[in-house]
């Protein structure tokens, strides 16, 4: 079994791809109903096509703290630009479930901004109010009950957490995964990876594999 935790709007083919966004499970409703919405404006019509969407990819809900998933059931586990969205005690769950889930010697592949890439550009422009746009670890309060609305049917757009690629590296060893390295765009350890983009958001994306023990630790 090969999932993409925390997809959005780039599931990948032939994959079993989970989101935590309201919209997926929204996307369940009769479409009469989500047109209702529509004319009531308490959705737009581009939240109305992105719950088309996860039924038309049958994309499932899935909380990254707690998988749904048996022990071992998992053999490769892949999250794009998901993990800078969960504060540190969320991630170290987040890590915690995918070791629980992924068979032994099964594989991980994150990717997430390149918090090195960020600073780099940050010393060659030296423009901190682009600098903190680019890390989003800034956003204005949620306040309108409509904004409040769009919080929870697209998710927290803000980051909690950056990695470079030591940090991350050393995050994924010390909660258990084995042989963490950094990885070049279309680069890959797993086999046959069919449809999965390997250079996924290329242009500002740190992509780091990792492998859980051969042998289940009791």
């Amino acid at each position: 079994m090969r999932v993409n935790i925390g997809c959005g709007q780039t599931p990948t083919p032939g994959w079993d791809n989970f989101d935590n966004s309201l919209s997926v499970r929204l996307a369940r409703l009769p479409s009469g109903w989500i047109s209702a919405l529509v004319k009531l404006s308490i959705i737009d019509q581009g939240q109305a096509d992105f719950m088309a969407f996860c039924r038309s990819c049958n994309i499932g809900y899935a909380d990254a703290r707690a998988l749904p998933f048996r022990d071992g059931q998992v053999d490769v586990l892949y999250s794009s630009h998901m993990l800078e969205h969960l504060d540190r005690d969320a991630a170290v769950q987040f890590l915690h479930e995918a070791g629980r889930v992924l068979r032994p010697g099964g594989i991980m592949r994150l990717a997430v901004p390149d918090l090195e890439a960020m600073i780099l550009n940050y010393m060659k422009d030296r423009d901190g109010d682009a600098f903190l746009t680019q890390t989003l670890l800034t956003r204005t309060d949620v306040r309108s009950w409509k904004s409040r609305l769009l919080f929870l049917l697209a998710g927290d757009r803000g980051h909690k957490h950056l990695y470079d690629a030591r940090s991350l590296c050393t995050f994924l060893s010390e909660h258990g995964f084995r042989h963490p390295r950094p990885m070049l765009p279309g680069e890959t350890t797993i086999p046959d990876p069919g449809d999965l983009d390997l250079r996924e958001r290329e242009a500002e994306s740190l992509y780091v594999e990792a492998t859980t023990p051969a042998v289940r630790e009791v």
